[in-house]
């Protein structure tokens, strides 16, 4: 199965989910973006390895890593394997020197451990084609927004059409128009929690 490289794009508090943060993977070679909600704790030890800081006492994570290293253990890559229910896996693959096995994870450990060992991190279409948000449409959903809204202030300019200044929350009463141009406006102000809430009623509309 082909892997698609992932790199790190953003971290971000939950809006939503108090201590919560989203954890925001891109396609390196493509143009979709994986939000992925993760923990307090595992978002903190991402951060503290993206910024480069020593904590004073190591975090479970950097255990992993030294007793990995300890018993001559390599992690060779992380791969974010599969999305079931809208719960995102994922295996660490590593190496004693002679033989390669897998490690089940959550995506924020594995990630996290990853980092630490400076590795590659990857993903399958499947997952991608499930819950990447792809920012070309979403970029083209915007600027047919603006056109509309261009038109309408050609008929009457003393009455321009209202723009909503922050995406809804998608429910059962809102159009599939609508709710493309309520992704391209979350995914704008890089709101992608709200854009994956967007992305996953989409995905119900049209199933």
């Amino acid at each position: 199965m082909k892997k698609i490289p992932l790199e790190i794009l953003g971290l971000s508090s939950s809006q939503s989910q108090s201590g919560s943060f989203a954890l925001i993977l891109g396609e390196k070679h493509g143009n979709r973006r994986l939000p992925i909600i993760i923990g307090m704790f595992e978002a903190q030890s991402i951060a503290i390895q993206i910024e480069k800081i020593s904590p004073n006492r190591p975090l479970t994570h950097d255990l992993f890593k030294a007793f990995a290293e300890h018993v001559h253990v390599t992690i060779i890559e992380v791969v974010i394997s599969d999305l079931k229910e809208g719960v995102f896996y994922s295996r660490i693959v590593c190496s004693d020197g002679a033989t390669t096995f897998e490690i089940d994870a959550r995506p924020s450990d594995a990630i996290a451990i990853g980092l630490r060992f400076g590795v590659p991190i990857y993903t399958v279409e499947s997952v991608l084609s499930e819950a990447g948000i792809i920012l070309s449409d979403l970029d083209e959903a915007g600027e047919d927004e603006d056109d509309d809204d261009t038109d309408e202030d050609d008929d009457d300019d003393s009455s321009p059409a209202p723009r909503p200044s922050e995406p809804r929350e998608p429910s059962g009463q809102v159009s599939l128009d609508e709710l493309t141009k309520m992704l391209a406006q979350a995914v704008e102000k890089e709101d992608y929690e709200k854009a994956a809430k967007i992305r996953d009623e989409l995905d119900k509309r049209n199933s």
